[in-house]
């Protein structure tokens, strides 16, 4: 063999990278002890420029969007050898990408591949029908569910599956499954999301216009089938939930899970039956009974925790604080809403302990950021107080205390209130808020707009704040009256010396129009919805690094 001959067989360093460039992939390689990432290859075409030839795994975390930050984590997370690793993730200036891998040594570094989604073939997608598998569809889920409006999940149980596999043979049963999937695919409009989320189990998350989801699903999957000469009749037996998108939103699993209890409830009344899902329909294991056990030492245990959510000011897009939010980390269930958990623990009288624990981890978690980010300027942090919580004993020397034992300053920690609380007994209120006010609390009326609270004592009370609620926030592009409300507001908080704080800020028009307005602050998840701590921190130094909080450009 000549030199020449062998010299083109050799695939040399530089070759290596134009393949993976012209192949739109790259390849990756963490580091943990030395804190080092490296990403050969298609950089820019993937969004990872910024990142190219490697960077910190600090970088790497807010180079991702806020809301795929707990991905983030998972890639850099250690484990054993040999520990295989797949993460969907979406960086700031680039599309999705799949970042597969494994740990090669225990602990000391892993390294894999990253591709866009697309250039996987059988990412996401159940081979047999084409929809999408478990994984993905839920991942799908927890995207779309970020968007406001009314949400319905529809989850089909095809009956006698096993029957099939036993008469067709399993090769001919498949086929009954692939045309039931071409079927659904089908019959719903563009943008839905389809998927096959368990062997004889179908799925579909969709905004219902104009047409019921399930009667829609049965409609076409119950028609005729002619398989190997035997004529197929497919019964489905269907379960139903629908939620509110947006912050509050739930978490697509927990979705998926009431579905499924939706269908085991609707099997109980026989197949073809339907059934849409109710907290009545819980299993012992996760009874209201279950739950409020497991509720009673939560606190202690440190599984509610505070989630933080950025407050921006609208004229410089600054981070200006966070209001923290509680979260359940349940250790079974995983992450749970607040609608999950909020209204037991007040039946059970245990909202006062939330808040004081609230409040004093929230007050340790901001001194924190302060002394590790001294030039993030006077950062602040917004607890609110729970219903009845204002006359809780003890409030105003813990106020005191949380403030003394953290070294912040005058305002650092702010107490929102509502208005309804505050009418029970306006009197009493403004002793109790003066009194916190004077022990260093900041004091913001929270949801104002939504009740009927006296102008006259408004001017009484010590409030240096009004947040605007978010219905009104969100509606005041097509709702003349929720925007003559947000003016109202705005221009009450001028008159009367008082930062305003609009709630449900989803896009950058409506923080455009809000600071056009003279609005202060504005918060909501056009910036980031509630993160951990580790995801804020993160948002955090991403603000300070480029001098503003992003904000979408779309709802």
């Amino acid at each position: 063999m000549s030199f020449k001959v062998a010299e083109r067989r050799i695939w040399d360093a530089t070759t290596t990278l134009e393949a993976l460039g012209a192949a739109e992939v790259a390849l990756w390689h963490w580091e943990p002890e030395s804190d080092r990432l490296r990403i050969n290859g298609a950089a820019r075409a993937l969004g990872l420029s910024p990142l190219a030839p490697e960077c910190s795994s600090a970088a790497f975390r807010a180079l991702a969007l806020p809301q795929d930050r707990a991905q983030a984590e998972e890639l850099l997370r250690v484990r054993e050898a040999g520990a295989e690793i797949v993460v969907r993730l979406r960086m700031r200036s680039g599309g999705v990408c799949i970042w597969r891998g494994v740990w090669l040594e225990e602990g000391v570094r892993a390294a894999g591949v990253i591709a866009p989604e697309v250039k996987f073939a059988a990412s996401g997608k159940d081979e047999l029908t084409g929809l999408l598998d478990r994984r993905s569809f839920i991942a799908r889920a927890r995207e779309r569910l970020t968007h406001d409006g009314v949400h319905e999940l529809v989850v089909a149980d095809l009956d006698r599956l096993r029957r099939l596999n036993e008469a067709l043979g399993h090769e001919r049963a498949d086929l009954v499954l692939a045309a039931l999937g071409s079927r659904l695919a089908a019959a719903f409009p563009e943008g839905s999301i389809l998927g096959r989320i368990g062997e004889d189990e179908f799925a579909v998350l969709c905004e219902p216009k104009g047409y019921e989801p399930a009667e829609l699903l049965r409609t076409a999957l119950e028609q005729p089938l002619r398989i190997a000469g035997f004529d197929i009749h497919p019964t489905l037996t269907i379960g139903a939930v629908s939620a509110e998108g947006g912050e509050d939103a739930p978490e697509a699993a927990e979705l998926v899970r009431r579905a499924e209890l939706a269908v085991e409830a609707a099997a109980a009344n026989g197949r073809g039956s339907a059934a849409a899902y109710g907290r009545s329909m819980e299993t012992d294991g996760l009874s209201r009974l279950a739950l409020e056990a497991d509720l009673r030492g939560a606190i202690g245990r440190g599984e509610i925790i505070p989630y933080f959510q950025p407050v921006v000011r609208l004229s410089t897009g600054a981070l200006s604080g966070f209001e923290a939010l509680a979260r359940w980390i349940h250790p079974r269930r995983g992450l749970l809403p607040p609608d999950e958990f909020l209204p037991l623990i007040e039946e059970m009288g245990l909202m006062a302990e939330l808040g004081e624990h609230m409040m004093r981890s929230a007050g340790k978690q901001l001194a924190a950021w302060r002394r590790s980010h001294p030039a993030v300027g006077a950062l602040t942090v917004s607890v609110n107080l729970s219903t009845g919580e204002i006359d809780r004993p003890g409030l105003v020397h813990d106020v005191a205390q949380v403030l003394r034992e953290n070294g912040l300053p005058r305002g650092a920690l702010k107490l929102e209130v509502t208005e309804s609380d505050i009418m029970r007994d306006p009197e009493r209120a403004a002793v109790i808020l003066k009194a916190l006010r004077e022990a260093g609390a900041g004091l913001a009326l929270d949801d104002f707009g939504t009740g009927f609270s006296s102008l006259s004592y408004l001017t009484r009370l010590p409030f240096d704040t009004l947040k605007i609620d978010r219905y009104f926030v969100r509606t005041m592009g097509g709702n003349a009256g929720s925007a003559k409300i947000v003016r109202s507001v705005v221009k009450l908080g001028q008159d009367l010396d008082l930062e305003v704080v609009a709630e449900g800020v989803e896009n950058a028009e409506m923080a455009s129009a809000l600071q056009k307005l003279g609005c202060d602050y504005g918060q909501g998840f056009g910036y980031a919805p509630a993160l951990s701590p580790q995801e804020a921190e993160v948002y955090l130094n991403e603000a300070y690094v480029d001098g503003a909080a992003p904000v979408k450009a779309r709802g």
